[in-house]
C-alpha cells in the first residue's frame, strides 16, 4: 500500500480504556501520533483482581471520551484516517463487545475499513513499531492472562512452542501480592517490595526448571509461597520483602530455563523479545538479556508503557495486517479465547491457558 496510513486503535479487552494513532509509512516505519489510557485500577483494587461487569460499565462510560481524545491529540478527523482497529479477543468477553461494536460503528459511519485485532498478536508486533525488528524472532509473552513461547514468523503467522499449563505468570505475581496483603496490580507491589529482600532466605521451587517439556507452571510456586508465609504470621516487613525477594528470583529463572530450552529449538541466532505487561519487570528483563547474550541473540522489549494494554500497540497491529491486505468484515466475532497458534498442540495441565 502506497502513502501514510493513519490507523485509529480501540482497546477494551481488560481493566484499561484506551486509544491511539499511529502512522505507518509505505517503508514499513511508524510513528505514534496519540495514545490515550485510563486506568480502570482504583475500581478493581478493592477486590483484588478485575469484576467483568464493572470492566464493561466503565468502557462504556469512558470511550466515547478517550477516543476523541486520541484524535485531538493527533490532530486527526475521523475522515483522514485509513482505517478503524479494535481488539475483538482475547479477553473479557464484555469489554471486547464495548471496543469492537465501537469500532465498527465508527468504521461503518466513515465508510473505513475495520480490522479485528487479536490482542496477542498486537503485542507481538509492538517491537516492530519502537525498535524496527524484521521478522522472524521469538517472543516471550509474559501477561496477567497469558505466557507463552512463540516463533513470529510475520503477521498472522505464529509457532507456540510453550505455555503454561497452570497459571499465568502475571497472575502469578497478582495472587502472590494478595497473599502478602499487598495492593493491585500485583506485579509493580511485588516488585518494589523485593528491591530490598534478600532472594536466598525462602528455598522456593523452580518448577520445570531442566525438564524437557518445554512449559511453564507457577501454581506450585505460588503454593510454596503461601507455605513459607503462613507460619511467620503476621509478617513483618523484612518478611515480606525477602519473599517478594525470593518469589521474583523463582520466576526469572524459570522464564530463562524456558526460553533456553526454546532456543535450542529454534533457529540460530534469532533476536528474542519480551512483550505483555510482565515485560515491565527489570529483574526478569537482566535474566533474560544476560541469556539472550549466551545466545548470540539480543533482547528487544517495548518501552513499559507500550508493556501494560494500549491503544497504540492494535492501531499498530491493525496497521501491519492492512498493509498485507488482511483486512475485517464488520460481522466479525469477538472471542474471548483466541489463540495465535490455532494448530498447537493442547498442553495438559489444570488450568491451562490456551
Amino acid at each position: 500500500m502506497n502513502g501514510t496510513m493513519l490507523v485509529l486503535g480501540i482497546e477494551t479487552s481488560c481493566d484499561e480504556t484506551a486509544a491511539a494513532v499511529v502512522a505507518r509509512e509505505a517503508d514499513g516505519s511508524g510513528r505514534i501520533l496519540s495514545s490515550v489510557v485510563l486506568s480502570q485500577i482504583e475500581e478493581h483494587a478493592p477486590f483484588g483482581g478485575v469484576v467483568p461487569e464493572i470492566a464493561a460499565r466503565a468502557h462504556v462510560e469512558a470511550l466515547d471520551a478517550i477516543i476523541a481524545r486520541a484524535l485531538t491529540e493527533a490532530d486527526v478527523s475521523g475522515a483522514q484516517l485509513s482505517a478503524v482497529a479494535a481488539t475483538c479477543g482475547p479477553g473479557l468477553q464484555g469489554g471486547l463487545l464495548v471496543g469492537a461494536m465501537t469500532g465498527k460503528a465508527m468504521a461503518f459511519a466513515l465508510q473505513k475499513p475495520f480490522l479485528a485485532i487479536n490482542h496477542l498478536e498486537a503485542h507481538a508486533l509492538t517491537v516492530r513499531l519502537t525498535d524496527g525488528l524484521a521478522f522472524p524472532f521469538l517472543m516471550l509473552l509474559v501477561s496477567g492472562g497469558h505466557t507463552q513461547i512463540l516463533l513470529v514468523e510475520g503477521a498472522g503467522r505464529y509457532q507456540r512452542l510453550a505455555t503454561t499449563i497452570d497459571d499465568a505468570v502475571g497472575e502469578a505475581f497478582d495472587k502472590v501480592a494478595k497473599l502478602l496483603g499487598l495492593p493491585y496490580p500485583g506485579g509493580p507491589a511485588v516488585e518494589r517490595e523485593a528491591k530490598t529482600g534478600n532472594p536466598a532466605r525462602f528455598d522456593l521451587p523452580r518448577p520445570m526448571v531442566g525438564r524437557a517439556e518445554p512449559h511453564f507452571s507457577f501454581s506450585g510456586l505460588k503454593t510454596a509461597v503461601r507455605r513459607a508465609a503462613e507460619p511467620l504470621q503476621p509478617l513483618k516487613d523484612v518478611d515480606i520483602a525477602d519473599i517478594c525477594a525470593g518469589f521474583q528470583a523463582a520466576v526469572a529463572e524459570c522464564l530463562a530455563d524456558r526460553v533456553k530450552h526454546a532456543f535450542r529449538r529454534a533457529p540460530g541466532g534469532l533476536p528474542l523479545v519480551i512483550a505483555g505487561g510482565v515485560a515491565a519487570n527489570q529483574a526478569i528483563r537482566l535474566a533474560l538479556d544476560d541469556l539472550a547474550s549466551q545466545n548470540d541473540s539480543a533482547l528487544y522489549a517495548p518501552p513499559p508503557a507500550l508493556c501494560a494494554d494500549n491503544g497504540v500497540m492494535i492501531a499498530w497491529a491493525g496497521a501491519e495486517r492492512m498493509a498485507l491486505g488482511l483486512v475485517d468484515t464488520l460481522d466479525a466475532a469477538v472471542r474471548p479465547r483466541w489463540p495465535l497458534d490455532l494448530a498447537a498442540e493442547s498442553a495438559r495441565g489444570a488450568g491451562v491457558k490456551a
